[in-house]
């Protein structure tokens, strides 16, 4: 009877750690084969068929479509340079270069995922109506007020993140990504 009592214990043990385990690699997004610069992140084989299995059930559970290996790749930041999670109630600085690409987009979503609403309607910018300065670097205001120049709002209060997407760029064929290449994320004011 101890040997059934123990054998049913373990199961149970095993039965937490795998459901909890596989909870959390879904549930936090993907765990393998990641790019980082700075606080952006991106995941390479997410729209591929070498995707990791928790890859694919976290977009099934999203319903997000991620970009195919040929097409790009998607860098997204929930924190700051400093590794501050993004809050909507800062403002927020976005300075530098992009690596290359046909075509870039940057946009914000809320804490559930979802195009951030604002009172501009504006969800985002491309790399062909940005303004930049003689070098080639550009620098866009992140905020819920009026911004001079470049400025993506956002909405006040709550956690958001920022989704960097590169279209046709040699970053999907094996390329490199350094800190340089990427646009630094500045906290400049709270309220």
């Amino acid at each position: 009877m101890r040997l059934l009592i123990d054998i049913a214990i373990a199961l149970v043990i095993a039965a937490v750690l795998g459901l909890g385990t596989a909870w959390y690699a879904v549930d936090r997004g993907p765990l393998f084969g990641g790019l980082t610069a700075g606080p952006w992140k991106a995941w390479p084989s997410a729209g591929s068929p070498n995707a990791d299995p928790y890859a694919i059930a976290r977009l099934a559970r999203s319903g997000e479509v991620p970009l195919g290996a040929g097409e790009g790749l998607a860098f997204t930041a929930r924190t700051d340079q400093e590794g501050r999670p993004l809050e909507g109630r800062c403002t927020y600085r976005l300075d530098g270069v992009t690596p290359a690409a046909r075509l870039w987009t940057l946009t914000a979503y809320d804490g559930g995922g979802r195009l951030m609403a604002n009172a501009a309607r504006r969800t985002g910018f491309h790399s062909r109506e940005i303004l930049r300065r003689q070098d080639g670097s550009f620098a866009i205001g992140v905020s819920d007020s009026v911004q001079p120049g470049n400025w993506l709002p956002i909405a006040t209060g709550g956690a958001f993140s920022l989704v960097f997407r590169l279209y046709d760029t040699p970053l999907t064929t094996g390329g490199s990504v350094s800190d340089a290449m990427m646009p630094r994320i500045e906290r400049e004011a709270c309220r």
